[in-house]
């Protein structure tokens, strides 16, 4: 049953693509794309609950397992929500409407790459459909084909393939590693390289995890590699956006979380779980200094992206099934906050016609259903409580103090208090600020109407974040214990 359902998850959004580029009819294509997403939704969601155990298909290329399972259930939800969000919002880009079947093609693709990476097994394949998801995601960053958009595109494929050759190396020393313990030609699979791991050369395997970590970590968004972040956020559509934040991401720490397994069946050593601290708290250090001081509403939300992947990079480094139950919770909210975040600030885009925050006023007053919706994911997506991240963070800042690198506890706490004030300080101004905003030169979309499209989607966004914050379901608690059991707690 496993095996069937994996085969509807991956054709789906491709089958989207191909009925969107053949129809090149824009109602077409942006059905045609929904409901591949609630085809992937619905099935990532039964997957989920019906997982049990390591399963591998497809000559052991395919792998479905608890942690791969995770991360394309909240791929999925990312994918469903902005595929509502993206009918209302791209209706609204009058320009583009003949280019809109192409948006939606390299739209359901994207989904595509990004279901691919966690379902591979074989690490190569796995280096391949992450590299597929920058080929593919440059196009939607530079789709609105302004001078910021097309300068964001070219910044965000040269950084990230730079970093992504540098996992390519890693992935080469892993495998030379396994080569002196498995003979010169070996299937690559993260089982065999974690079973060959003890075995394995001590030096080369941390270096090779080094630059894996550094590598995957550029996709992923981890300071100092996360140059390319603000601007691919920013210029991007905002479903794109939505998509980049809340599913890639996740995607490319999902490497990250792979390899540690491998290294730490390697040694006992900490090293490699110490580096990978000092990056989560450097990240949340970096998140803070921007979001204090930043204009621009959707970089707003890319920095505040850098500080929740430093936060799951803290929660890796930590281990232990505490630790692996928090990243997993904070995943899972994080990527529901962050669609809701992006769609509050494209609906503000449209209606302000500007990107700056001194441009946007009185939003109460201009869509006060709307403006409830994003103020409340502002205090979400910070960790305020009674929402979902509140918890997962207060869980991983429990796990941390039980660990070697507990100084990095109280070095994310205060830097959560300040990314806390500096960031709802920016939505005091948007809304409760009487001063009259600077003038605009988009003043002219201020005249655009929000439709059901780019409302529903926040809603339901919204909704879980907050049930997650005043209950944690029991049976969640049981699967994050078998994903913990499953990739190791790597408790010390």
């Amino acid at each position: 049953m496993v095996e069937a359902l994996l085969v509807l998850v991956v054709p789906a959004p491709l089958l989207a693509a191909v009925i969107s580029v053949a129809s090149q009819h824009v109602r077409v294509a942006e059905f045609a794309n929904l409901i591949a997403s609630f085809v992937c939704l619905v099935v990532a969601i039964w997957l989920v609950a019906h997982v049990s155990g390591t399963v591998t298909f497809v000559h052991r290329y395919v792998l479905f397992d608890p942690l791969g399972a995770w991360t394309l259930v909240c791929t999925c939800i990312v994918y469903a929500l902005a595929s509502i969000y993206a009918i209302g919002y791209m209706r609204l880009l009058k320009e583009e409407e003949g280019r809109l079947p192409a948006f939606y093609a390299l739209f359901a693709l994207f989904a595509a790459t990004m279901i691919c990476g966690p379902l591979m097994n074989n690490v190569g394949v796995y280096w391949i459909a992450i590299e597929l998801t920058t080929l593919v995601s440059t196009f939607l960053v530079g789709f609105e084909r302004g001078r910021e958009a097309i300068e964001a595109a070219w910044k965000y494929i040269i950084v990230v393939s730079a970093g992504i050759s540098l996992a390519l190396l890693g992935t080469v020393l892993f495998y030379w590693a396994g080569s002196l313990v498995l003979g010169p030609t070996y299937d690559m699979t993260w089982d065999t390289l974690r079973s060959a791991a003890p075995h394995m050369n001590l030096a080369l395997t941390q270096m090779a995890f080094l630059l894996v970590l550094v590598g995957y970590g550029t996709k992923a968004g981890l300071a100092p590699m996360h140059t390319w972040l603000p601007d691919a956020h920013s210029e991007g559509p905002a479903p794109v956006s939505a998509m980049l934040s809340g599913a890639l991401l996740n995607t490319a720490m999902l490497g990250v979380a792979r390899f540690l397994t491998v290294t730490d069946a390697a040694s006992g050593s900490m090293l490699p779980r110490t580096v990978l601290v000092a990056f989560g708290a450097f990240s949340l250090f970096v998140a803070a200094l921007f979001i204090v001081r930043q204009q621009g509403i959707k970089r707003l939300m890319a920095y505040s992206s850098v500080e929740h992947m430093g936060v799951l990079a803290l929660g890796l480094g930590f281990g232990g099934p505490l630790a692996i139950a928090a990243v997993l919770y904070h995943m899972l909210n994080h990527s529901l906050s962050k669609s809701l975040m992006f769609f509050g600030a494209g609906n503000a885009m449209r209606i302000y016609g500007t990107k700056e925050i001194d441009a946007i006023r009185g939003v109460w007053a201009r869509f006060p259903v709307t403006g409830a919706l994003w103020l409340a994911g502002a205090l979400a997506i910070t960790g305020a409580p009674p929402f979902g991240l509140f918890l997962s963070e207060l869980t991983l800042m429990r796990a941390g103090f039980a660990t070697p690198n507990a100084w990095a506890v109280i070095a994310m706490l205060i830097l959560l208090i300040v990314i806390f004030i500096g960031f709802l300080n920016h939505f005091r101004v948007m809304y409760f600020d009487a001063r009259t905003p600077v003038h605009s030169p988009l003043a002219a979309e201020r005249n655009a109407r929000l439709s059901a499209w780019m409302t529903v989607p926040m809603w339901l966004a919204l909704v879980p974040v907050f049930v997650l914050g005043i209950w944690w379901p029991q049976p969640l608690w049981h699967f994050f214990e078998a994903v913990a059991a499953d990739i190791g707690g790597g408790a010390r």
